[in-house]
């Protein structure tokens, strides 16, 4: 009967610390794909399924693939992408709620919902793992379907960014505009190449189609739209 005791007693004091060893993941939180490709989480929260959800660029990795947290790879495989769209170029991730807390706040970049698609002038904010956190206008439509044009700042690892406009999320970082000019010079003025984003909606909008985990996404935190 004591030694039933102690065990119930040790069990009970495990069990907050091993919540408390939860991995913190938002958007602009760094991924570690398969072990080597360094990508950044879009957002986090939960699908019509009561899965916890994640997004990120399909050029990061597919169906299949395992997702770590950058900064926390001691702490294993966190997730796995079971869908995605090379064209729309967007990856789905299911991730562990045993090993992962989502939060819609990762360095003061705040994600309160979902928005529509931006229009020419209005001004788009991302937070990516290489370059972090700048804003920029939008100057319209890109040329691939489902694309707008805006002047943030992206490198290497940025692909997934999230891209707000008024802390809504409207897309992720894709790439750049151009190959003939600096990804990023914006100490003073952002004399770099516009970034070329998915629009969210686009995405949102595949997944539904075609059933697929992500269906009715809600990030976590998510006001309601006034």
């Amino acid at each position: 009967m004591v030694i039933a005791a102690l065990i119930a007693v040790l069990l009970s004091a495990a069990a907050p610390a091993q919540a408390q060893d939860r991995i913190t993941l938002g958007g602009g939180s760094g991924l570690v794909v398969n072990g080597e490709a360094l990508c950044t989480l879009t957002t986090i929260g939960n699908d019509n399924r009561g899965d916890l959800i994640g997004f990120t660029s399909a050029h990061c990795g597919g169906p299949g693939a395992q997702v770590s947290a950058e900064g926390h790879e001691n702490a294993g495989v966190l997730g796995e992408m079971v869908a995605g769209n090379d064209l729309l170029d967007y990856a789905v991730i299911k991730f562990d709620p045993q090993k992962v807390r989502p939060v819609n706040n990762v360095d003061g970049f705040q994600i309160d919902g979902l928005g529509p698609d931006p229009l020419v002038g209005d001004v788009a904010c991302k937070l990516g793992r290489t370059t972090g956190y700048s804003c920029g206008i939008t100057w319209g439509p890109g040329d691939e379907p489902g694309t707008f044009i805006n002047q943030v700042c992206g490198q290497p690892g940025d692909s997934g960014a999230p891209v707000t406009v008024n802390n809504r999320l409207v897309g992720m970082i894709h790439g750049a505009f151009s190959e003939e000019l600096p990804t990023c010079v914006i100490k003073y003025i952002p004399l770099h190449t516009p970034a070329v984003n998915m629009s969210f909606n686009t995405q949102l909008a595949d997944i539904v189609a075609k059933n697929r985990p992500g269906s009715g996404f809600v990030p976590v935190g998510a006001a309601p739209v006034a």
